[in-house]
């Protein structure tokens, strides 16, 4: 997050709206500035991505389902509103701390233990070992003394959109983010790659709400697509993974997308508008 803070210190914080005589490097300086770049980066990705999703992928016709909510979209729009501020508290936190040097976080490709190739390898291990994180977290967030207060919320979009994505109680949000914040205080990771890797992460959990569950056959079972977490909303117990099957499988909580078996929303609207 450095890069970011720093390019906007250079370019507009700097010259325009800090007085001369703030250093950079003060760290309540540092605290507003990441808390509010944080919050226009989220509201940008979620608005941005959420929007040509649901306008140019989302199936519209989900939208008459016995199970879609009236005014659903406004109302996930305006849960994921209230909430990113609030998920950004605790982000923002991690990410001082990365700026301070607390992280392990590296600039230059020479930096890596094994050049371009340990960059590849650590995209590969972010991947798996935030899959693993929300796995456990979010199957944890499904426990009695937990669900009801804190992740319910997002469970009563049965049939999502791409709206839905960010609609989280905050606490909910920022303990399933949790694991994309931890990687780089525990591993080597480019900063470049970082950021790449946290522009994605936030556009896959916008794709496994678009409704649009083409996934190639060869890869159905393995990754976790839009299908796989359509059933997550309407059946609860199973499908927690994020972008894979192998948690779940190793979990016993996988579930064949009922979208693949002919028996999905889609398949429902059919045989509602045949009768």
């Amino acid at each position: 997050m450095d890069l970011v803070l720093d390019a906007a210190d250079r370019h507009l914080l700097t010259p325009y709206v800090y007085p001369t005589g703030w250093p950079e490097g003060e760290p309540c300086r540092q605290l507003l500035s990441l808390f509010v770049i944080t919050n226009l980066g989220a509201l940008a990705l979620y608005l941005l991505f959420g929007t040509l999703s649901y306008y140019f992928i989302f199936d519209h016709r989900l939208k008459t389902h016995p199970q879609f909510l009236e005014n659903q979209v406004r109302r996930e729009i305006v849960y994921a509103l209230r909430s990113l501020p609030w998920i950004s508290v605790p982000t923002v936190a991690l990410f001082f701390a990365e700026v301070r040097g607390y992280s392990k976080l590296y600039d230059n490709i020479e930096d890596s233990p094994y050049g371009w190739t340990g960059v590849f390898l650590s995209m590969l291990s972010f991947l798996f070992f935030t899959d693993m994180g929300i796995y456990w977290i979010h199957r944890a967030l499904h426990h009695k003394l937990l669900y009801k207060r804190f992740h319910k919320p997002h469970h009563l979009w049965k049939i999502a959109t791409p709206f839905a994505s960010h609609a989280f109680h905050p606490v909910d949000g920022f303990m399933q983010s949790l694991p994309y914040h931890i990687y780089p205080f525990l591993f080597p990771l480019h900063k470049v790659t970082y950021l790449g890797l946290y522009i994605f992460v936030n556009v896959w959990t916008i794709s496994i709400h678009d409704g649009d569950y083409r996934v190639p056959r060869l890869l159905r079972h393995v990754i976790n697509g839009s299908a796989h977490h359509t059933d997550h909303h309407l059946y609860f117990d199973y499908n927690y993974g994020q972008y894979f099957t192998l948690w779940d499988k190793i979990g016993g909580s996988y579930k064949s997308p009922t979208a693949f078996e002919g028996k999905g929303p889609h398949d429902y609207l059919r045989k509602l508008r045949e009768k």
